[in-house]
């Protein structure tokens, strides 16, 4: 049996506004959203129900943790979603005031543009061509 990265966690100051940014900005699915705890959920999301790994919104419990929020990678690129309709999901985005802070650009190994999510976590969309 094989092994994979089936969750990542993403530290967010509330759970709420982050479903809110994942699914209606980024359209994402809402997997699982649980109570665990007054203060504690198992939020899940993920580009759509079939994908093998979900993103863990994970709300920061203590002032490290919040001081880390939207710079889990000291502002390098964080995460890498891939479409297969580059154009139509970028004007999507754009559409709902996602923020690119590098426009699109054609590299050797595809179409990528770098959007910042709700806390300013860099995302890159990217396309591969296919000879990549």
């Amino acid at each position: 049996m094989k092994r994979k990265i089936v969750h990542i966690a993403l530290i967010v100051q509330d759970y709420d506004e982050a479903i809110q940014f994942y699914t209606e900005k980024l359209n994402f699915e809402l997997v699982e959203d649980t109570v665990l705890s007054l203060e504690k959920r198992w939020v899940l999301v993920s580009p759509d129900m079939d994908s093998e790994c979900s993103i863990l919104l994970a709300k920061a419990s203590n002032e490290e943790q919040l001081r880390n929020v939207g710079n889990q990678t000291g502002g390098r690129v964080f995460l890498f979603l891939q479409t297969f309709d580059f154009e139509n999901d970028y004007a999507k985005m754009v559409g709902k005031g996602v923020n690119f802070v590098r426009k699109p650009n054609q590299e050797s190994y595809g179409m990528v543009a770098v959007f910042e999510d709700l806390y300013g976590n860099l995302w890159d969309l990217i396309e591969y061509s296919d000879i990549f």
